[in-house]
């Protein structure tokens, strides 16, 4: 996670300074990649530690198409509570896109597209769907992915047009990680690489402290992720199937989320 480190610390430092939807300016640069290969260990940063609950119970649902914040109680998660509404409601948030998108079960098509034909080159799932953008709590910020199998071996790339380098993409990264190694699992082949494309990739002002923080810490050896059971379907796993070892991450640094 070396690449993470070194893109931080290009926003952080070449960042421009500009002003946003949030009440809070940010450093930003746009249009940048990191390639990170799955065979190394799970990337889950190291520099600071990553609530892998959150991780995991935010994967489960959205792949379960709920949008309420409740499942997420149930499970000690508060990520999206900044955006839910009385009733915990966030609108037709990346689970609805995912499971009926104008009415297509994109995730249960995926799987079944790349059973058939694991040669496809579309394989591909989006969360940006504009007339559903005005009923959006927060319109997706990672807009689409696609799975590239070659010869057995799952690549999976991820378009995100807008990055929080600091909060964001460190469970950015290993969010979709976990969705590469369920798809994989699934599908009886190897998770071999992640590839997360950004758009506009930023640096709130208020974390440039903690930035420089986790800059002067030195990554650790990644964990390994162990799943403990293949059931049916991607949709059939639960928490108690992950088994995330050697996760010997720095402190975790706190930081506000500009909402």
């Amino acid at each position: 996670m070396r690449s993470y480190k070194y893109l931080l610390s290009e926003v952080l430092e070449n960042g421009i300074t500009e002003e946003n939807r949030t009440d809070v300016p940010a450093r930003r640069i746009a249009g940048r990649s990191l390639d990170i290969s799955l065979q190394d260990g799970f990337p889950l940063l190291t520099t600071k530690r990553i609530h892998v609950r959150s991780v995991i119970h935010e994967l489960l649902w959205f792949l379960s198409g709920n949008t309420n914040v409740s499942y997420l109680h149930e499970n000690g998660v508060t990520i999206w509570d900044e955006w839910a509404n009385e009733n915990g409601d966030l609108g037709p948030i990346y689970g609805a896109q995912w499971r009926n998108f104008g009415g297509v079960d994109q995730i249960s098509w995926l799987m079944e597209e790349a059973k058939r034909n694991p040669n496809s080159r579309r394989l591909l799932v989006s969360a940006w769907n504009p007339p559903d953008l005005p009923k959006m709590a927060l319109p997706p910020c990672h807009v689409m992915f696609q799975v590239v199998i070659q010869q057995e071996k799952l690549h999976l790339i991820v378009y995100q047009r807008s990055a929080d380098i600091f909060l964001g993409v460190p469970f950015n990264i290993a969010s979709y990680a976990l969705l590469a190694e369920l798809i994989a699992h699934q599908l009886s082949i190897l998770p071999v690489r992640l590839v997360m494309n950004f758009g506009d990739l930023h640096l709130y002002e208020n974390h440039v402290e903690q930035a420089e923080i986790q800059l002067s810490r030195e990554p650790r050896s990644l964990p390994d992720l162990l799943i403990c059971r293949r059931p049916s379907s991607i949709f059939e796993y639960c928490y108690e199937d992950f088994n995330l070892v050697g996760y010997d991450p720095h402190p975790a640094i706190k930081a506000d989320v500009a909402v």
